[in-house]
């Protein structure tokens, strides 16, 4: 009876949205009614209404959306007797359409997100078997020692779970490469992780070839080891020591659960975050995926897995062959294929690990084509629109994270449309401009208030414009290529670790350059055709206005190529935990306020004299260390006071792998600080403020970029290493080939 009722509730709803959608009036009343609807979803969203006015916003939000559709529709499209504006009018036309589909299916995706609870606890002897599995492909020795070490100290009982380090940089294939040089990298990168393994703890395991990618290796894993649960941690993602506590006891809530996902966090900033400045205060840019999409997909069980900081059953797994490797993209395929055997997920809201970013421009590129190949090829080649077993929701849900991936198409379009009405006078958008800002403005208001309703606490207003133009302007090529052949693209590891010594220009920065000059020139020629032309004054004002965003968001985007220097120390984190200097036979307690696997920042407490020296050889050891492990003092060298009074310094860790143990427990007893700095970054900002702050980067950014490419040169070591890689992996594939 509920059901029937919620449903004709459902109806009645849908058919007055329509009835006010299709219903015919003047530019006048459109504004009026639309004004009066966005004030009103300006205070319901204002006060962060939630329950049945969550639901109220959303629908209010979506007539006015839907009335531009039909307006947009019916009234403005060129006539198809003029082809050289029809066809570029109905390429717009489609883009738009498809933001506004993109619009509806996200809303239905946030709808209604969820919080999980924690999992029940469960008694040691009732724990399941756990197989920790940290695959690897050219990651240092420095970024694996901290992983493994903070891998193989989770709490968990020691009898039930083994850690893997799954190599993949030092199979049989590699070993008896043709090239000397492949086979002995090869070679000794096999036998310092070997030792490595056995000092700290893990398990080596590599195989024969490089088959598969991520995916094969996994699946090499799981055929060699047994464990009830696998975890699997990309090699730079370190876990919490109480990872495993607080995610295992999902599973036996739910014997059909086949996921337990965590988010990614990360210690380092991304390049945009870096190269504008934003790392402190910004959320970042994967918050509004995990802190709100995540928990949408989680509504209706279709959380996927991400590639790392998760939990996945076993007997699930081997149901479908294992890790899938169809695409490059095997975490989301893989999920895909479980929810549609029936198998359930959950996504916990709660950072469990802590990982690096790309350091480089290139290198961020490298990974999101990586994504957007894969997604694509998802969408291709086993479209979840059609396959089987899958509820209506995961269809839509799934669908949703592969259509995203559309989106540099819609921003090429958006970027070329006033051009070519202001410079080859194309009257692909006909409408006056009371029309214009009776329907398209309200639109795009509208719009923008639910955005900021739904994701205002994780991503600030024009950030998203930021992100996708600098990635559509790669990732349209990239797209095209899977089009024309959905099973070409292979796995690219992502690189990390890198360091820049200087403020330079991306060896991608030049395409931004031509297309701000480009987009610099096209305003001109509007502010000449308004002068000259008064008749046509209403669009070349609107196309004109059109241009100069998009010329504003190109500027700002020339401060995202512009690299600032960076000191890669890896994984750095605030900390709080106690310890003791030992220097001869003195121990002075102190404060770790900061750590890395190299260094650290400490404070002497206050009431003990301040008497360290730089230059200092002392010894850094925990105060009480956790019951059972062995913890070894991590001996150090004392750099310079980075306070006045001399009580907080630098050190720098002489570590060998024994200590590593030591440093992880440091860094990851927990990660209640770095949850604190993600919780303090996740609040939304006023959209003039913002706006403000943008403007800002087109002035400044142009110039800074200007002035790199004038004055400095590409840091050789950065160049030398990454051509060197990229001969390496040449030489591969034509082997392979």
């Amino acid at each position: 009876m509920l059901r029937t009722v919620s449903l004709s509730i459902w109806m009645i709803s849908a058919l007055a949205i329509f009835s006010l959608v299709f219903q015919p009036v003047g530019a006048d009343i459109q504004l009026l009614v639309s004004v009066i609807t966005i004030v009103f979803l300006f205070v319901i969203t204002r006060f962060k209404a939630k329950g049945p006015w969550r639901y109220i916003a959303l629908a209010t939000a979506s007539i006015i959306v839907l009335r531009y559709a039909y307006w947009r529709t019916t009234s403005t499209l060129p006539p198809i007797d003029d082809l050289v504006s029809f066809i570029p009018g109905i390429v717009l036309y489609i883009a738009e359409m498809f933001c506004i589909f993109m619009f509806l299916i996200s809303v239905f995706v946030v709808s209604d997100p969820i919080t999980r609870k924690p999992a029940r606890k469960q008694e040691d002897q009732d724990l399941p078997t756990v197989d920790v599995f940290v695959p690897s492909y050219n990651e240092s020795k420095e970024i694996l020692s901290l992983t493994l070490g903070a891998a193989v100290a989770m709490d968990y009982p020691r009898d039930k779970f083994n850690v893997y380090l799954l190599d993949d940089g030092g199979t049989d294939q590699k070993r008896n490469n043709a090239d000397a040089d492949i086979a002995e990298a090869a070679t000794q990168r096999g036998n310092e992780l070997r030792q490595l393994c056995a000092e700290l703890g893990a398990l080596y395991l590599t195989r024969p070839e490089n088959v598969h990618a991520k995916a094969g290796n996994l699946n090499s894993g799981l055929e060699r080891t047994s464990g009830e649960v696998i975890a699997v941690f990309d090699a730079d993602h370190a876990p919490e020591r109480n990872f495993l506590r607080e995610t295992i006891g999902y599973f036996a809530e739910d014997p059909d659960l086949f996921l337990v996902q965590t988010p990614h966090f990360f210690a380092n900033p991304d390049p945009v975050e870096r190269n504008l400045g934003t790392y402190k205060n910004m959320p970042a840019e994967n918050e509004m995926f995990y802190s709100t999409i995540q928990k949408g997909l989680d509504r209706w069980n279709a959380s996927f897995f991400c590639g790392s900081a998760a939990l996945l059953r076993r007997e699930a797994l081997e149901e479908v062959g294992g890790f899938s490797g169809i695409t490059i993209t095997e975490d989301c395929e893989t999920a895909l294929e479980l929810h549609s055997r029936g198998w359930n997920s959950v996504y916990v809201d709660k950072p469990l690990i802590t990982g690096l970013q790309p350091e480089t421009f290139a290198s961020f590129i490298g990974q999101r084509s990586r994504w957007c190949r894969g997604m694509v090829q998802i969408l291709l080649l086993k479209n979840p629109l059609f396959k089987q077993g899958l509820t209506f929701a995961q269809r839509i849900s799934y669908m949703s994270s592969c259509f995203f991936w559309m989106f540099p198409f819609v921003r090429a379009t958006f970027l070329l449309a006033p051009v070519l009405f202001i410079l080859f006078n194309l009257k692909i958008f006909n409408a006056s401009a009371a029309e214009f800002v009776s329907y398209t403005v309200t639109y795009l208001v509208a719009s923008e208030i639910l955005r900021n309703y739904l994701f205002g606490n994780v991503r600030w207003p024009w950030i998203s414009e930021l992100y996708e133009y600098v990635q559509s302007v790669f990732l349209v090529r990239a797209i095209i290529s899977v089009l024309l052949n959905p099973r070409k693209p292979t796995f690219n590891v992502t690189d990390k670790g890198v360091s820049l010594t200087q403020r330079q220009l991306s060896e991608l920065a030049w395409p931004f350059f031509a297309i701000f000059v480009g987009l610099a020139f096209v305003l001109y020629m509007a502010i000449h055709r308004y002068q000259t032309e008064p008749a046509l004054g209403d669009l070349i004002i609107i196309t004109g206005a059109w241009n100069l965003l998009n010329l504003i968001i190109a500027g700002a985007a020339l401060g995202i190529v512009t690299e600032q220097p960076t000191d890669n120390e890896g994984i750095s984190l605030p900390s709080a935990r106690q310890a003791e200097i030992q220097i001869g036979d003195r121990s002075i307690p102190v404060t770790v306020r900061r750590i890395s696997a190299q260094k650290a920042e400490i404070e002497i407490r206050r009431g003990v004299a301040a008497n360290l020296r730089k230059g200092d050889y002392a010894r850094l050891a925990l105060v009480n260390p956790p019951e059972g492990m062995v913890i070894t003092s991590i001996p150090l060298f004392v750099g310079k006071p980075i306070s006045m009074d001399h009580r907080s310094f630098s050190v720098d860790f002489d570590a060998d792998t024994q200590h590593f143990a030591a440093i992880a427990n440091l860094m990851l007893n927990d990660l209640d600080l770095p949850r604190q700095l993600r919780q303090k970054r996740q609040r939304g900002r006023m959209y003039l403020p913002a706006l403000l702050q943008l403007l800002k980067w087109a002035i400044v950014c142009p110039f800074l970029a200007t002035a790199a490419a004038l004055s400095s040169k590409p840091d050789a070591e950065r160049v030398t290493r990454r051509r060197r890689e990229l001969a390496d992996k040449a030489k591969a594939a034509a082997k392979a080939i």
